[in-house]
């Protein structure tokens, strides 16, 4: 049996990326990213917003790339990568503590609403594609095609 640990994301920087070193001298670079979805309120008939936060890390040469580029809040970026559970105790109370994160395994800038290219901190431009167009062509979805 196959497994499959895959999660892809689009949305906006929460945060700016934040640079850390462990102890092992590995560079991470860990960032909040906001995913909304909008949908239409079935009682009110009103147009409504439901964010979810997810917690981005990378590591090493990915940590370094995104470091250098200088990825600050609310830029608009498409995450791929794998969800991660992990658990630690609080040494002075023991209080346990989840976290559930995204360990990060690509990215690209997605362009901004009025923009197709994002200018990083220095000022170099990067093209924005959407991740949409590195995906395959569409399926045909004729009915003679169907195994029922």
């Amino acid at each position: 049996m196959a497994y499959l640990n895959k999660v892809m994301l689009m949305g906006n920087l929460g945060k700016d990326a934040e640079v850390r070193l462990t102890q092992n001298n590995k560079k991470r670079v860990s960032f909040s990213l906001a995913t909304t979805r909008r949908f239409r309120n079935p009682n009110t008939g009103e147009m409504q917003d439901d964010t979810a936060w997810h917690n981005v890390v990378a590591w090493d040469k990915l940590a370094e790339r995104i470091e250098k580029l200088g990825i600050k809040k609310g830029t608009p970026l498409y995450v791929e990568g794998r969800i991660s559970y992990r658990q630690w105790n609080e040494p002075q109370t023991g209080q346990k503590h989840n976290v559930t994160e995204i360990l990060m395994d690509n990215f690209e800038f997605l362009a901004p609403r009025h923009s197709s290219s994002y200018a990083g901190e220095n000022g170099d431009s990067f093209d924005a594609p959407m991740p949409a167009n590195n995906l395959p062509p569409p399926a045909n979805d004729s009915d003679d095609q169907l195994p029922f």
